[in-house]
């Protein structure tokens, strides 16, 4: 009989348990979030093709969470899931004898559920929380959590100075941030994060495509998609779709090659923007965008959560900011003040909900 793809919901230990069962079964697992509404679960339903067999040493099926569009169902075997755990593990230089992972991030998304399968393979002791809460995290910390993944907005809430490290995936994160805290480059594609602070983990290779496309090529990638479509380029390369630089052995991620703005002719990247702004102590949230516009094709829009409701900053006041370390044209000339950014169960701003 083949072994099945078992379908799991859920975010705390029982979760856990149960995704080792359906390994010792032999099955492989689709993580799927409670909180769906029955359109986005059946469109991951849909995606993940659930009746149909898994192919030998498939481990996890992961929708992607994406920021628009229909999603679509990386399959990870076991042998990638594997690596990613002893890359980070690596990296990190984690001790299961001394350190303990906090799972707080959605486990339907490759950002929870990769603390959770790193943990599992370097019997390192874990925690799961339900759902992200700070004051509860900060409890975890100061109980012997060490380590932890997190994204930026939830990053903001909690004192880091708490845990050994934190890693931080999927946005840009903040310019300034605390020595403990590691930016990191991925996606579900390659199980979770591949590069830190710039630098890829053993065994992961990095080149820039002739259209400055980031290419990687590394043990943790995915098999394929449920679908059967098969997104390597020759010799086993994935491209991103993510545009970037290396520099001195270090790589800059610039951006998703659809959210590059073009004004009046110059290139203006949405994260360096947004990295800047989120400095300006007015700023609580802050997305960049871009808008359509007959004379400059298109105007550079910051859509900010003011820190405090009462003062918000004026759009002099981030032009003004923006351009003491930017170039002129990349400081905004539209200001949106809205009271939240419409973000993915992971984390990530909805783009595309800001645009429309």
């Amino acid at each position: 009989m083949a072994n099945r793809l078992v379908v799991l919901e859920g975010d705390d230990a029982h979760f856990v348990d149960a995704l080792q069962r359906a390994w010792d079964d032999g099955d492989a697992v689709l993580p799927l979030d409670p909180r769906l509404p029955a359109p986005a679960r059946a469109a991951v339903l849909a995606a993940a093709h659930p009746d149909e067999p898994i192919e030998p040493g498939d481990a996890l099926v992961v929708a992607t969470s994406g920021t628009s569009g229909a999603p679509k169902a990386a399959v990870l075997t076991h042998d990638a899931v594997i690596a990613s755990a002893l890359a980070t593990t690596r990296r990190l230089q984690v001790d299961p004898d001394a350190d303990r992972w906090l799972a707080c991030l959605p486990l339907a998304h490759v950002g929870g559920l990769s603390v959770v399968t790193r943990a599992m393979h370097t019997g390192t002791p874990l925690s799961v929380h339900a759902a992200f809460d700070a004051p509860a995290v900060e409890r975890a910390a100061r109980a012997g959590c060490t380590l932890t993944s997190l994204v930026p907005i939830a990053l903001q809430r909690i004192d880091p100075s708490l845990f050994r490290t934190i890693l931080v995936g999927g946005q840009a994160p903040p310019s300034a941030r605390p020595a403990n805290v590691v930016a990191t480059y991925g996606m579900t594609e390659t199980g979770s994060g591949v590069v830190y602070d710039g630098i890829p983990l053993d065994g992961v290779e990095v080149r820039i495509g002739p259209d400055g496309e980031i290419h990687l090529r590394a043990p943790m990638l995915l098999r394929a998609y449920r679908d059967g479509g098969d997104p390597m380029l020759p010799g086993g390369w994935y491209p991103t779709g993510d545009l970037g630089e290396m520099s001195a052995g270090r790589l800059r991620v610039h951006g998703r090659r659809g959210d590059m703005i073009v004004t009046g002719g110059e290139k203006v990247w949405p994260t360096t923007v947004e990295r800047a702004l989120s400095e300006h102590p007015g700023v609580g949230e802050i997305a960049v965008l871009g808008r359509t516009d007959p004379d400059w094709g298109q105007r550079v829009v910051a859509v900010v959560v003011p820190r405090h409701a009462s003062s918000p900053p004026t759009l002099d006041d981030l032009r003004d900011w923006a351009k003491q370390t930017l170039p002129a044209h990349a400081a905004p000339t539209v200001l949106t003040i809205v009271p939240s950014l419409p973000r993915t169960a992971s984390g990530k701003v909805r783009r595309s909900d800001l645009t429309d």
